[in-house]
């Protein structure tokens, strides 16, 4: 993934301020040529320095209201396989590598307990899977974010 100078940061800004903004609109925001906020979009687009849009859609709307956090320990060389299994549950939204004492976080959603546990039995039958531990996502008081960052890299932040 490519270095973002401050461009980059104050066109990303711009777009998660209007994420339908289009190219023209975005330029005369920025005061930059349409082909130039054009390129600089499909190099980040490109790099994968933006996410895919599905990322803006919350699992509540799709019926899924309960969240857990699911840390797996997997047995030494199965990692691979436990990830290949793991992407294989749809309910699985994302899973992360960790150092410590669990390999895993992975993150789940669910329709409700019931649910949780259909996912959490499908998760220990993958093979190489040793022990799970579940936390149920109580409240989100923070959401995702990157502004913050865009902000600083666009020098925005008063004091940086």
């Amino acid at each position: 993934m490519p270095d973002m100078d401050a461009t980059d940061a104050r066109l990303l800004l711009a777009l998660a301020e209007d994420p339908r903004a289009s190219v023209m609109a975005l330029s005369q925001r920025l005061g930059l040529a349409r082909n130039t906020v054009q390129a600089r979009l499909a190099r980040l687009e490109g790099s994968g320095a933006l996410a895919p849009l599905d990322r803006r859609v919350r699992p509540e709307a799709l019926g899924y209201r309960l969240g857990a956090y699911v840390t797996v320990q997997v047995a030494q060389r199965s990692l691979a396989e436990v990830s290949d299994g793991l992407a294989r549950i749809p309910e699985v939204l994302e899973v992360t590598g960790l150092s410590g004492v669990a390999d895993l976080l992975v993150q789940v959603a669910a329709k409700d307990a019931d649910d949780l546990w259909r996912i959490t039995e499908q998760v220990l039958a993958i093979p190489g899977v040793q022990r799970i531990d579940t936390a149920l996502a109580m409240r989100r008081f923070v959401d995702h974010r990157l502004a913050p960052l865009l902000e600083r890299a666009a020098g925005e932040v008063p004091g940086d």
